[in-house]
């Protein structure tokens, strides 16, 4: 099975700036290696050089929490995937809104999967910290969330 690409070209703002699809770029190629490609090793070598400070509660610190995080999802859902619909540049930031789904069958799908809103501060070339919100779309993924989501596992808090 060929995971999903994100075709950054069909996202791309008109009124971008150089740096802001510079920025873009950066945190398209690491979803599209985490989250599609399930390539940990490539990210793990990549990103977080500069520290990468995690925000959602349910994923340890580090670019490695993440990468644990996917990777622990991946063995139980190895079809899980990323479809970004929009991506949003301001400053330092980027927002990437996505749709996402744990099997193949239910891309683009929109009464399946989970909609997922990933903001990202980048400092110098890097990705450095992280925040999301995620909404289950259908009973069985907002079940999940529920049945998931409650151990803490940093201190940074949701903001």
């Amino acid at each position: 099975m060929t995971s999903p690409k994100i075709q950054l070209n069909e996202l791309v703002k008109p009124h971008w700036t150089e740096d802001d699809n510079q920025k873009a770029s950066l945190a398209v190629k690491f979803v599209q290696l985490l989250m599609n490609d399930h390539n940990f090793d490539e990210v793990l070598a990549n990103y977080g050089k500069n520290g990468y400070k995690q925000h959602n509660q349910t994923i340890a610190d580090g670019i490695e929490g993440v990468i644990s995080a996917i990777r622990t999802l991946t063995k139980n859902a190895p079809e899980f995937s990323y479809d970004v619909k929009n991506i949003f540049v301001d400053g330092n930031y980027v927002i990437l809104h996505s749709h996402v789904t744990l099997k193949a069958k239910h891309r683009n799908n929109p009464k399946q999967g989970f909609n997922i809103i990933d903001t990202w501060k980048i400092e110098n070339n890097d990705l450095v910290e992280h925040w999301d919100a995620v909404q289950g779309i259908s009973f069985s993924m907002r079940l999940y969330t529920l049945l998931t989501g409650g151990k803490i596992l940093n201190k940074n808090g949701i903001f």
